[in-house]
């Protein structure tokens, strides 16, 4: 049995949290917004269940959604570019932009950079950093909308908080949704966004319950079970 501190005990008996128990969406937010105990401020992370059979090809979850609240996150924007695409990735606010230095200087260890955006003629020669920006997560693919002429927009709205999110083994989908520090209504506002996104991305072949179970968690806090039941009616979906 895994052994927990004192202060997440604390915790937990504080909030009368029960582990088994399932919670409203309102009162989950609540409780992982005023309950963390690290002095940091922790984020909030989110792993939905969903009734898929990842095995099989039709039934892939992968996609993105603009968080209305961001994530809290600072986030840096490497982008692979040629000429006046180049200069519109400059003008939104991208940290690094490039083209074959860019890609020497990334092969040299360079990775102060957690998203990378790429336009489709450069993706041959970004194809060598496979190895190195596969296994972070951070490779650009067209499915996520990374791989694209349209720069700015796409720069901006990472800036703003746009995230990605896979299905993995097993079915469950983990993303980060915010900051404690966001409190309860924001969370609760990022959390519908991605929801609304996730179930809009049913594959046609999923049968049975989609969305099996999902919970909220900060870095440091108590995992609270979301009652999913209920969870259309909170969102209004």
């Amino acid at each position: 049995m895994k052994k927990r501190g004192k202060k997440y005990l604390e915790a937990l008996k504080k909030a009368e949290i029960d582990k088994n128990k399932y919670y409203g969406l309102e009162e989950a937010v609540k409780n992982v917004a005023e309950l963390h105990f690290a002095k940091f401020d922790e984020s909030v992370d989110i792993a939905i269940n969903l009734g898929i059979d990842v095995r099989k090809a039709d039934q892939q979850v992968r996609g993105a959604v603009v968080l209305p609240h961001g994530t809290g996150k600072v986030i840096k924007i490497l982008v692979f570019a040629k000429a006046e695409k180049e200069r519109e990735a400059i003008n939104a606010g991208a940290d690094y932009v490039g083209q074959d230095d860019m890609i020497a200087k990334v092969q040299q260890g360079f990775m102060d950079f957690n998203r990378v955006v790429a336009t489709p003629d450069m993706m041959a020669s970004v194809g060598k950093l496979g190895k190195i920006l596969g296994p972070r997560g951070l490779m650009p693919n067209p499915k996520v909308g990374t791989v694209t002429f349209d720069i700015a927009r796409t720069v901006k709205e990472l800036k703003e908080g746009r995230i990605e999110f896979k299905a993995e083994k097993n079915g469950i989908l983990h993303a980060s949704i915010g900051k404690v520090s966001f409190g309860a209504s924001k969370l609760k506002e990022n959390v519908g966004a991605l929801l609304d996104t996730v179930l809009k991305l049913k594959p046609a072949s999923s049968k049975g319950l989609y969305i099996k179970k999902v919970s909220l968690s900060s870095t440091m806090g108590v995992g609270i079970n979301i009652d999913i039941v209920n969870l259309r009616t909170e969102l209004n979906f």
